[in-house]
């Protein structure tokens, strides 16, 4: 297949893996023959390798420069994804009432709130900065198109994940506004994260940072440090 059918090709399987998996007339079916855990652990792994199927040929597909790459732009990127690193590590496995991907929700104290103090939806947050920070040096068609696709659905799904929740919350008698009050009222780090989490989430955003640098050349075919 050529360069732009693997890419259109990869872009619609990534789209449609996101969409019609989650939908509430699909996703209870899948979960009552597989369950909650089953369907959370194949939907990361599909998810996972459609991912890297799209970059790689985004990579592959025909180059049409739209800008210069400049020498700086790779270290802004670099320093971005930093910030990502330490974002995801502080999102996963931690309360959050407000987006997707929250554990334990029911134990979550506004008061205490950690990374959800700054944002509602922290994951789709490193996300955007995912996609903008490898934006700016890759000036090709390819790219553009599939770094922009990727920010721009990390921001629309924000609005979106509020609008529903809302609604739930509202359903079932609890006040959305008020919680989002009194979550930006919290402490950023106290609470339930004391300082040896708080320390080990460091340090896995660290390992996940060194990981990413390390894998990224053999992975996805472009070396890290230009």
């Amino acid at each position: 297949m050529s360069g732009w059918g693997s890419f259109i090709l990869a872009a619609a399987a990534f789209f449609l893996s996101h969409t019609i998996p989650v939908r509430s007339s699909v996703k209870p079916w899948i979960v009552a023959r597989i369950g909650a855990k089953g369907f959370g652990l194949i939907y990361s792994i599909l998810s996972l390798v459609i991912f890297v199927w799209l970059i790689v040929a985004a990579n592959r597909a025909p180059y049409v420069p739209l800008w210069e790459k400049a020498a700086w732009m790779p270290y802004v990127t670099i320093s971005i994804m930093f910030v990502v690193c330490l974002m995801l590590s502080f999102s996963i496995a931690r309360p959050n009432p407000f987006s997707f991907g929250g554990a334990r929700n029911e134990s979550f104290e506004p008061a205490h709130p950690g990374i959800v103090r700054l944002t509602r939806h922290p994951l789709l947050v490193a996300l955007a900065l995912w996609s903008f920070a490898h934006l700016l040096p890759n000036g090709d068609v390819a790219h553009v198109i599939l770094f922009a696709a990727f920010g721009i659905f990390a921001l629309l799904g924000c609005k979106m994940i509020n609008q529903r929740t809302r609604q739930k919350m509202s359903e079932a008698g609890k006040d959305y506004d008020a919680l989002w009050i009194a979550t930006r009222a919290g402490s950023l780090l106290s609470g339930c994260e004391n300082s040896a989490s708080v320390f080990l989430r460091l340090l896995g955003g660290l390992g996940l940072y060194v990981l990413l640098l390390s894998l990224h050349g053999p992975v996805i075919g472009v070396y890290v440090w230009p």
